[in-house]
């Protein structure tokens, strides 16, 4: 069954130039890639992407750790994710969301940490289930921004729409 899954390579991964390893990683999986792009993470994108977490004591530190205010590397590199089982085969490459409990050969394992402060710098992240990856790809991409068709759309007319544009 075709699945999509929402990945995020997290300031962390983008500061210890991981990126190119993560996709690399990633690609074991056979998925294809529907849309990528770099994100400056707004306050309210972090706090709706984490809002199931808003009640745990490290949510603020959560909240500037994926806007890159502990990296200084204020972005994170979305994409989305295609194909059989995509959710299960990325999550298991992905390794537990606890870097020490990852399996040494996973990204995860490989790659993430836990700061003295107890934060979990595990370099990105991957949707759990169906339900929030269509969550989390709505919150972050359009749906032009997406090369296939992954949830049904509608045109709808906007009256007054401000639009940063180039000069």
């Amino acid at each position: 069954m075709n699945q999509q899954t929402l990945i995020l390579i997290k300031p962390d991964g983008l500061k210890k130039s991981l990126t190119g390893n993560i996709l690399t990683r990633l690609s074991e999986t056979k998925l294809e890639i529907v849309a990528a792009k770099m994100v400056r993470v707004s306050q309210e994108l972090a706090q709706e992407h984490y809002k199931h977490l808003k009640n745990k004591d490290f949510f603020p530190e959560l909240i500037k750790y994926i806007r890159g205010e502990l990296h200084q590397r204020r972005k994170v590199m979305a994409l989305v994710y295609w194909g059989e089982s995509a959710i299960q085969k990325v999550r298991d490459l992905a390794g537990a969301t606890n870097p020490e409990e990852a399996e040494a050969t996973s990204i995860r394992g490989s790659y993430g940490r836990i700061t003295t402060g107890g934060i979990y710098e595990n370099v990105l992240h991957c949707s759990s289930n169906e339900q929030e990856a269509e969550r989390e790809i709505k919150l972050w991409f359009e749906p032009e921004e997406i090369i296939v068709d992954l949830y049904p759309t509608k045109i709808t007319q906007l009256k007054s729409y401000k639009k940063r544009v180039w000069r």
